[in-house]
Order: C-alpha cells, then sequence, then structure tokens
C-alpha cells in the first residue's frame, strides 16, 4: 500500500556525541580534523567538532528506509545543511511524504533540527514501495 501525500514519518532522535561525530567521520573516510580534533576545529572559528556531511546522509538514508521497509531503494537523496551538529546537542529526524506514484515511486521531505535550527533539509526519492 502506497503513502497517501501529507503522510508524516514517525520523528527519529539522534543524540550528537563525540563518539558518533568522530565514527561517522572515520567511516566516511574524511579525516578533516574539525571532525575529530577539538583545538583545531576551535583554531578554525569553530566552537567543538562537527558532524560532517556524510555522517549526515547516513542518518537521512537511514531514517528513510528504517520508515519505508526492506522493499524500498532510494534513487535519490538530495540535501542541504544548515547549521553544524555538535556534541552534546540533538537532531530530530521529521519527515512527510510530498509525492506517491502508482508505479511506487515515493518522494520524502526530510528536515533534521538540532538546538541552533536545522542541520539539514532535503528529500529523499525511493522506489519500490507498495510492492
Amino acid at each position: 500500500m502506497l503513502p497517501d501525500v501529507g503522510a508524516a514519518l514517525p520523528e527519529l532522535v539522534v543524540p550528537i556525541t563525540p563518539t558518533r561525530i568522530v565514527a561517522g567521520a572515520i567511516a566516511s573516510r574524511d579525516y578533516q580534523d574539525v571532525h575529530h580534533d577539538v583545538p583545531a576545529a576551535r583554531a578554525k572559528g569553530s566552537p567543538d567538532i562537527f558532524m560532517n556531511i556524510l555522517t549526515t546522509n547516513g542518518y537521512v538514508g537511514r531514517y528513510v528506509t528504517d520508515w519505508a521497509g526492506p522493499q524500498a531503494r532510494i534513487v535519490k537523496i538530495a540535501i542541504r545543511l544548515g547549521v553544524p551538529n555538535y556534541p552534546g546537542d540533538t537532531m530530530t529526524l521529521t519527515g512527510s511524504v510530498i509525492r506517491s506514484e502508482e508505479d511506487g515511486t515515493v518522494e520524502v521531505a526530510v528536515r533534521g533540527a538540532n538546538g541552533l535550527g536545522d542541520h539539514v533539509t532535503g528529500t529523499v526519492m525511493l522506489k519500490g514501495l507498495g510492492q
């Protein structure tokens, strides 16, 4: 069964910890010092280390596929970063269906917000739903 346009996805709350930030950077082979070295991040004007875009992209994908189920496959993710994800904060992912086609194509608008505002906004297109 295909989801209705406007259907809300359940929230996903992600605690932002130093370990999560560093592990995501290492897993995505992003060795920029601002993702693991507090003094270096501060020297570059940031108050702390912060999450990289690849980790954020992974959480967006996880969020939507957890909702859509194993039959769905992501065909496109288009995200835009906003404020950083710093340790000690929480990112809450929310979303809603903005397109639902008979061929099983579904597009979801996604937002990931933390205490500073929107960390990530964008859309995810999936295929294979309702089959």
